[in-house]
């Protein structure tokens, strides 16, 4: 039974320690944090529409791009950092299938530079 809380000791210190940082943090935050709100500060604001606008009032839809294009290279990297990580016990069709996703990914990010997608008016 000694072996294994001393196995499990490491584990326990950095709980302890994440839970005492979490705490001293928030504290800090309450004793610290400036308490003079405007009407401004703290009115709702998202995607830089006023909150109390039209529902029905059009959308520009480069936001869906941008965020279409943030999913793509977001997704991008869930994949590469695995795929670095075995880099060196792969196989050449692990290599090339790779190669393929990234050169599918490139063709899709130069047709959305040339469609003006990046350019923000």
């Amino acid at each position: 039974m000694n072996d294994i809380l001393r196995d499990y000791l490491p584990i326990l210190i950095l709980l302890g320690l994440a839970v005492a940082l979490g705490v001293i943090l928030i504290l800090a935050a309450v004793i610290v944090a400036v308490r003079n709100p405007d009407s401004e500060k703290v009115s709702a604001y998202e995607c830089g529409f006023n909150a109390f606008d039209d529902a029905r009032m059009k959308f520009d839809v480069r936001f869906y791009l941008v965020s279409i294009l943030f999913i793509i290279f977001d997704l991008e990297i869930a994949f590469l950092f695995p795929w670095a990580v075995t880099f060196h016990a792969m196989t050449d069709a692990a290599f090339w299938s790779m190669m393929a996703f990234l050169g599918v990914l490139t063709i899709g990010f130069a047709y959305e530079w040339k469609k003006g997608a990046l350019d923000w008016e």
